[in-house]
């Protein structure tokens, strides 16, 4: 429970961050009552469903709903003022009226049967303005005070937050409200909910009564520290784009909030009670999707989130057209849309304010822009509620059908609607502040690797409370492949536990390349910890970025010799060309005999031919066999395919004399038989009968024969040199070193060159 703070602390003219972060609980409970209050009373379905069965035509409804966010325009006038008066004691009593004016709503009844449906405009219209205009003074003084009492580099956070609570405060609202409309035929359930809501919105002054900062600012302190004023704000080419293609927005969503439980009544034919429900669908959307918005928002900035919105805009009314009407299937399909564009526009609310507040709007000049956001916004919102309105009842007689569109009253609203948040895409793109990433970069983050596994696995991360949990969700991070995950693979390699930074590691080498994770192993391979150098030095050869190579360079000066060995393998799977020469000339210079594998297996890679002699030589003194083996493959690479050399050596653990025949038998078509001297070919064929048998010894001995009778001018050089090493080391060994009776066969059928029919074969053997 957290203690209600004092007065004196609440009056202080900037609110500490902790007493922000303390004061967050407190501002979930605000909006979460609020939310009960507006979706019973004049912001939800259901008030627009109590004004139709008060037999309103739609232009007066769209006059009813226009003169809330009309009054609104009381915030350029009263923005100083308030300001004077303290944001927070403005708001808390203007809130309060609010409430009280919203009581008036339940003697509409009583007003119907004493003096007839002729007043209901007229009694309607005054508790809408009495509470409007109490409403948008409290607002004025709201905006300024929440950029008081939001800690600014959470914004995100905050909005999804909000988003998510508000969300599900919302489905249990509507549910609830759907069922009591259900109920009742006549104005009883809206009766009721308007009593509830009274609750609710008590509740929600009480909770912001907790809020911090807020204090006056005396008048000469507006004169010592001025922040400008509404013509000024306008001057702010960046501002005013901001307000153009959010007033456009309006224009184009505003009416369908207004209409679009009209359409489902009147056009669809769904019923009262599950017109409402339908908010249910709206708001479960956005509830999961809050928080995935407010973390993109802070991650990758306003701008894409807010984009994102804008395009979910502008389809989501070809959806309402080409939905079935009359039909079973309507409701499901239109619950079905409500889920879809909860979870969507939900974006638009979160990028657009989280844009405002963090970046558009200064710190130092938050009245006036503020004041102007709010009056223009009433204005765009309630000349689209007008327009709307009046719009429906100039159609109400359209009706038809275009291609797959059902042509109804409602088709030119949507169609403009669309058409206005195209036009707002095209102007907020253009308002550029604090994303690295662009709309289409944003979108492509969703498709890329496997975003579910991505987003598991992040929510896992955030939730691990031990080591082990950690190493296992970093793990997934890195499997899931998706950018979404870049950031906290990042914070991993930070992290203070050493196998957390381990796993890290290796899973940023399971993923494609990125540029900062790149540069982030390159730093790790620079650090002092040799143990987790070493793996970032693999992990580069493993991604396969040619960025690595200088940082792999840089790491064969390093004391460790670990490192040395696998930057230098790692530079081999890069195949960097500059590393050859350099490499080179490490061999030569190196004693320890695991540098020098590891050298020779990288100039194996990189096809470094002129380093044959060497690694012909570290071969002959090899004592290991994993070495022997490595050096040959190295070799093996030298002549242009190692796959051939692994294929026979493979087969050489359980059948080598079958491994080795077949390799000669290889080489002999190879080598043809027009022209070829009777003799050589007696000896190939010996030598082949020997390995058939599995008798390797003997084998090896016409083997070492056979390379002595060849014309090795026919080998290439590389396989000439091979050879001749080859040939001595079996003639020494027979078969004890089996890695040259492969390593000489793959020479033969790699690097020889059969003669033209017209050579004398013979000439020249050895």
């Amino acid at each position: 429970m957290i203690p209600e703070q004092s007065s004196a602390s609440l009056e202080l003219p900037e609110p500490t961050n902790l007493q922000k972060l303390r004061a967050v609980p407190w501002a979930l409970a605000f909006h979460i009552s609020n939310t009960f209050f507006i979706q019973f009373t004049f912001f939800g379905s259901v008030f627009v469903l109590f004004l139709d069965r008060l037999q309103l035509d739609k232009s007066q409804i769209g006059f009813v709903l226009a003169l809330m966010p009309f009054f609104d325009l009381i915030s350029l006038f009263l923005a100083s003022v308030v300001q004077r008066i303290g944001y927070r004691r403005t708001f808390l009593t203007f809130w309060s009226l609010r409430t009280f004016f919203s009581a008036f709503l339940l003697l509409i009844p009583l007003a119907i049967s004493r003096f007839g449906t002729g007043v209901v405009l007229v009694l309607v219209a005054l508790i809408v303005i009495a509470f409007a205009s109490s409403r948008s003074v409290a607002i004025t003084a709201y905006n300024p005070w929440q950029h008081e009492y939001i800690p600014r580099l959470m914004w995100g956070k905050y909005s999804a937050a909000q988003s998510m609570f508000t969300s599900l405060a919302g489905v249990v609202a509507v549910t609830i409200a759907g069922y009591v409309v259900n109920l009742y035929s006549d104005l009883t359930g809206y009766m009721l909910l308007f009593g509830v809501a009274l609750i609710f919105g008590l509740l929600s002054v009480w909770s912001a009564a907790h809020l911090p900062g807020g204090a006056p600012v005396s008048r000469q302190e507006q004169v010592e520290h001025p922040q400008g004023s509404p013509r000024e704000a306008l001057r702010d080419r960046r501002y005013l784009a901001y307000l153009i293609g959010a007033g456009l927005v309006a224009l184009a969503t505003v009416p369908l909030g207004a209409f679009v439980p009209l359409f489902m009544q009147d056009v669809v034919q769904i019923s009262p009670g599950n017109v409402i429900l339908l908010t249910t669908g709206t708001l479960v959307g956005g509830l999961f999707s809050g928080y995935l918005w407010g973390w993109a928002a802070d991650r990758y900035g306003s701008r894409p989130v807010m984009l994102s919105g804008v395009a979910f805009t502008a389809i989501l009314p070809l959806l309402w057209l080409l939905m079935p009407r009359l039909s079973p299937w309507s409701f499901p399909i239109a619950m079905g849309i409500a889920l879809l564009r909860g979870a969507l526009l939900n974006s638009w609310t979160i990028g657009s304010t989280r844009m405002l507040f963090a970046h558009v709007v200064p710190v130092d000049k938050k009245v006036p822009y503020l004041a102007v956001y709010t009056a223009w916004m009433g204005i765009a919102s309630g000349a689209s509620q007008i327009a709307g309105g009046r719009l429906l009842d100039l159609t109400a007689g359209l009706q038809g059908r275009l291609w797959i569109f059902e042509i109804d009253p409602y088709t030119v609203l949507f169609g403009l609607s669309m058409a206005l948040a195209g036009l707002s895409a095209l102007i907020l793109s253009q308002v550029r502040l604090d994303s690295r990433v662009s709309l289409g970069e944003f979108a492509g983050l969703f498709v890329q690797g496997n975003p579910l596994m991505a987003m598991t696995s992040l929510i896992r991360y955030q939730m691990a409370r031990d080591e082990s949990a950690t190493v296992s969700v970093t793990e997934l991070l890195g499997r899931s492949g998706s950018p979404l995950t870049v950031d906290e693979l990042l914070q991993a390699l930070q992290d203070p536990r050493f196998y957390v930074r381990f796993e890290a590691i290796v899973s940023i080498a399971r993923r494609p390349s990125d540029p900062r994770l790149q540069q982030a192993l390159a730093d790790v391979l620079r650090g002092n910890d040799p143990s987790l150098s070493v793996i970032a030095a693999w992990a580069l050869g493993r991604i396969g970025d040619q960025a690595a190579c200088e940082p792999l360079r840089q790491a064969l000066a390093s004391p460790y010799r670990s490192i040395r060995a696998h930057a230098a393998r790692s530079l081999g799977s890069l195949e960097d060309p500059q590393a050859a020469t350099l490499l080179l000339r490490l061999l030569s210079q190196e004693m320890d005999p695991g540098l020098r594998v590891a050298y020779a297996s990288a100039l194996g890679r990189l096809g470094a031919q002129e380093a044959t002699p060497l690694l012909l030589d570290l071969l002959h003194n090899a004592g290991e066999p994993d070495s022997r083996l490595e050096l040959s493959l190295a070799l093996a690479r030298l002549l242009g395919d190692e796959n051939a050399f692994i294929h026979t050596w493979r087969q050489m653990e359980n059948d080598p004399g079958t491994a080795l025949s077949q390799a000669l038998v290889n080489f002999r078509k190879k080598l043809g038989s027009h022209g070829v001297d009777a003799a050589l070919l007696e000896q190939l064929n010996a030598c082949l009968d020997e390995f058939s048998a599995q008798q390797l010894a003997s084998g090896a001995v016409r083997l070492a024969g056979l390379i002595a009778s060849l014309p090795l001018e026919h080998a290439d050089p590389v396989a000439r040199q091979m050879l001749v090493a080859c040939q001595a080391q079996i003639q020494q060994t027979g078969d004890e070193r089996r890695e040259y009776l492969v390593l000489a066969l793959e020479a033969l059928n790699l690097g020889w060159h059969s003669p033209p029919p017209a050579t004398v074969v013979g000439e020249g053997l050895l």
